[in-house]
């Protein structure tokens, strides 16, 4: 009895150390070159973890994804092996362990501080003891062995299911298209776009869906639209007529903030098409100059699919 608890302790100790490599100095984390502690209180999402057809051409991020669950299953079977524990008092000790870990990360520039990480690795611990809960019960240690494995194949899938649901439950996606038909323009009067007759770029006729701004016969011309915060992808396509001077440019900008800016010494005698994915966005802005034209402006705007 005293040799086989002297053998788990040793097993427990060595993969201890294997953990704290794979945490402290794998991934060629002492050539980090961070320079400020990164804490990430809030996960982006519940228990992402890699779609089983990401396996058939695995990246690391995605055995990372799912070793920050799996690498910590064993805990859950060795604690108990070695000391008589109730799950509540384990799982409160090791989520302990697991937060001052992540903050010794943080702190030392040498990783970060990720609530994602402390659920993934919390969730493998829980099913590790789990398994462990249900292999003790068994008349011989053969019988345990594989009462665990199975336990642990099955729990990892019926979790991995289970984040797989919460997640999409959760996630925003991009909700139906959005046609910006009226904008307030430079005069502070609220004008209204349709659509307007074809027009040609490049040879290639261009048909408008939605919506057509331009200079409106002046040097330039700004339009504005407030999107109140919300979270959303803005579209639009832009381009100078073939009819016109190839001269013009368009500007766009949120909160102060350019993100496109585009003159025809750049342009090419074609139609462009721009995307832009803001996390919150409160005025957006449109300027457009000579015969530069922006048409089919939108967005879509990310919800959860309850809403």
């Amino acid at each position: 009895m005293l040799k086989r608890r002297k053998l788990i302790l040793t097993i427990t100790l060595l993969y201890t150390l294997f953990i704290l490599y794979f945490m402290f100095f794998a991934f060629g984390r002492s050539d980090s070159e961070a320079d400020s502690y990164t804490f990430i209180f809030v996960p982006d999402n519940f228990l992402k973890l890699p779609n089983p057809l990401d396996f058939l051409h695995p990246t690391l991020m995605d055995m990372v994804s799912l070793g920050n669950m799996a690498a910590f299953i064993p805990f859950g079977i060795l604690i108990p092996l070695l000391y008589s524990i109730k799950f509540i008092r384990f799982i409160i000790l090791f989520i302990f362990s697991i937060l001052v870990l992540e903050t010794i990360q943080a702190l030392t520039l040498l990783g970060s501080f990720d609530m994602g990480d402390v659920l993934k690795n919390s969730t493998g611990a829980v099913i590790g003891f789990a398994a462990y809960s249900i292999g003790i019960r068994a008349k011989n240690v053969r019988r345990s062995v594989i009462s665990m494995g199975i336990s642990m194949a099955l729990l990892l899938i019926v979790t991995w299911g289970i984040g797989a649901g919460i997640d999409k439950a959760v996630a925003k996606n991009p909700g139906s298209f959005v046609a910006l038909n009226e904008w307030e323009n430079s005069s502070g009067v609220t004008s209204k776009k349709t659509k307007s007759l074809p027009f040609k770029i490049g040879g290639q006729e261009i048909t408008p869906q939605f919506n057509v701004y331009d200079t409106n016969g002046k040097k330039s011309e700004t339009y504005s639209y407030k999107f109140d915060d919300k979270e959303f992808y803005f579209y639009l396509q832009y381009g100078i007529p073939d009819q016109n001077d190839f001269e013009g440019s368009i500007s766009v900008s949120v909160d102060g903030r350019q993100i496109l800016s585009y003159s025809s010494e750049y342009q090419k005698h074609k139609p462009e098409i721009f995307e832009w994915y803001f996390e919150q966005a409160d005025v957006l802005t449109i300027t457009l100059e000579g015969n530069e034209k922006a048409w089919d402006v939108g967005y879509r705007e990310m919800k959860h699919f309850w809403e």
